[in-house]
């Protein structure tokens, strides 16, 4: 007798985008996120609304129905009757709907302050959606059961997945508002955010800030006892960070408006006890040639160069950081060994021994690039400190000159057919490596083909590359070569001896000047 094949239950989520995706039509995805985003953010807001006004009537206080108080005090978000859920889906079918939509989103977020710049304004008319289209993904939507399992935060659970597909979708180049969540998870498992600020400084849709939170509710933390702030360049992006934070009640500061970093730093006093980020990788051009050059970001460091941010991130994040600060922070693998600029500061930063960490991450982990990317974690205070929260008490070793090579590149599960991504298990081998090498009672012990603490001794006498596979022990070399690691040491090499020939040239037109004659070379 044959054997049944089994049949795969589609998740809720799963189930969901089938449905919503089916009605894209000709609507782009990098539009069309924000009108199923924004409409899962309006029935949740309704179900919020719905559930409150059931508890004030079973309190006794019908008169106090339409007051906005008895709502915000729960921290439930207080809608006019034309921007409720049940008054939307009422009007379905009606040929108006996309403006109404329009209306109850502008009527919350003015009701709201919280929600001041976060709800996508006129999407929905602008887009000029088909009608059936429409009201089909509405009726799509109100399947959704926002109230289901609050412990396991369903509802954000629905919108992480939607951001993660949407950012799939847009593939190379366009979904740089999403940060894989094996990755941030990661981040947070290694520097640990349990207490105090933390920061993102290219905060996209808030992925990094969500897994903080749940860093802190899985090791039995108290949310409360941190702050977030954080800054989004491009004004779409922002808007979802703010509707990703408010759905699942997290309170932040993500600056008056969507604003460049570098230009408009709207955080310019901020100190973070923890940094967590994904800025944009090798930015090009990111200033004009005589701008910014006195910043106070980059005192006592060179000026980072015009021509990549790199390092203009590097010192953003330093200039941030609190006397006990620590930063996990993605960038391009060609900031490991530049030269010329970053070379000077990347040689300060070692010789500050801020450095704690570099993690070279496999590729093919990001949606919107194929090169090969790093985990940097800044740490200043590598002296040794005590730090706790619930269920972790850890005691730190004095590593302050020693700085901990991982290489990732081996490990990692297949996702989505062409993706890699971490599993549970991994992060969970990865942040004990790390934290057994930080930790007094530790049993670290460097791993060929996996990890290496080397000295700052050793860095020093490898010209301050940070490249891993120069200090990590590979038993085949050959099968081990990193092409993108190969062609940043090409790079710096080519750097630095165009830098110096720029260097005699201006030399020798020195030396003719003085003689009285002009040359150009």
């Amino acid at each position: 007798m044959a054997k049944k094949k089994a049949v795969k239950t589609k998740s809720i989520e799963e189930s969901l985008w089938e449905s919503a995706n089916k009605l894209r039509g000709s609507v782009e995805s990098a539009e069309y996120k924000h009108v199923v985003l924004g409409l899962i953010f309006l029935k949740y807001a309704g179900d919020k609304f719905d559930q409150r006004r059931t508890e004030i009537i079973a309190e006794g206080q019908e008169k106090h129905l339409e007051q906005k108080a008895f709502y915000t005090m729960k921290n439930v978000f207080f809608l006019e009757e034309s921007s409720r859920w049940s008054y939307i889906i009422s009007q379905a079918k009606q040929d108006d709907i996309a403006l109404k939509i329009d209306t109850a989103l502008h009527q919350i977020e003015k009701n709201n302050p919280i929600l001041k710049g976060a709800l996508p304004d006129n999407y929905f008319s602008r887009l000029g959606l088909d009608k059936s289209k429409l009201s089909a993904l509405l009726d799509t939507i109100n399947l959704i059961d926002t109230q289901q399992d609050n412990s396991q935060d369903f509802i954000g659970r629905v919108y992480e997945y939607f951001l993660g597909k949407f950012a799939l979708k847009e593939g190379k180049g366009k979904g740089e508002f999403y940060t894989p969540k094996s990755i941030v998870n990661l981040i947070a498992e290694l520097i640990q955010p349990y207490k105090g600020i933390i920061y993102d400084p290219a905060c996209g849709s808030g992925g990094m800030f969500v897994q903080s939170i749940k860093f802190i509710e899985a090791h039995n933390g108290n949310k409360k006892e941190v702050s977030i702030y954080g800054q989004e360049l491009t004004n779409t992006t922002y808007k979802l960070g703010k509707m990703n934070l408010a759905i699942r009640g997290i309170a932040a500061n993500l600056g008056e408006r969507a604003a460049d970093t570098f230009y408009r730093d709207q955080h310019p006093d901020l100190k973070a006890d923890y940094i967590m980020a994904n800025p944009p990788f090798n930015q090009k051009a990111w200033r004009a040639e005589d701008e910014l050059t006195d910043d106070a970001r980059w005192k006592g460091y060179e000026v980072p160069p015009k021509s990549n941010a790199n390092y203009a991130w590097i010192l953003n994040i330093v200039s941030k950081l609190s006397v006990n600060g620590v930063a996990g922070f993605i960038l391009a693998n060609g900031a490991l060994s530049g030269g010329g600029a970053e070379y000077k500061i990347r040689k300060k930063l070692i010789d500050n021994k801020l450095i704690e960490a570099i993690i070279v991450l496999p590729i093919k982990m990001f949606y919107t690039t194929d090169i090969g990317v790093t985990l940097w974690i800044l740490n200043r205070n590598k002296k040794g400190q005590e730090k706790g929260i619930g269920d972790i008490k850890v005691k730190y070793r004095n590593r302050e000159d020693e700085i901990l090579f991982m290489d990732l590149r081996k490990i990692g599960i297949p996702f989505e057919k062409k993706f890699i991504q971490f599993s549970d298990e991994q992060v969970e081998r990865v942040s004990k490596t790390f934290h057994q090498w930080q930790s007094k009672k530790g049993t670290y012990q460097d791993q060929s083909e996996y990890s290496y603490s080397a000295k700052i001794e050793e860095i020093v006498k490898k010209d301050y590359s940070l490249v891993p596979s120069k200090y990590i022990e590979f038993v085949n070399r050959d099968e081990n070569i990193n092409f993108d690691e190969k062609m940043s040491d090409l790079q710096s090499e080519l750097s630095g001896l165009l830098q110096k020939q720029v260097e005699s040239n201006q030399n020798l037109q020195d030396v003719f000047k003085n003689l009285g004659y002009e040359i150009k070379l």
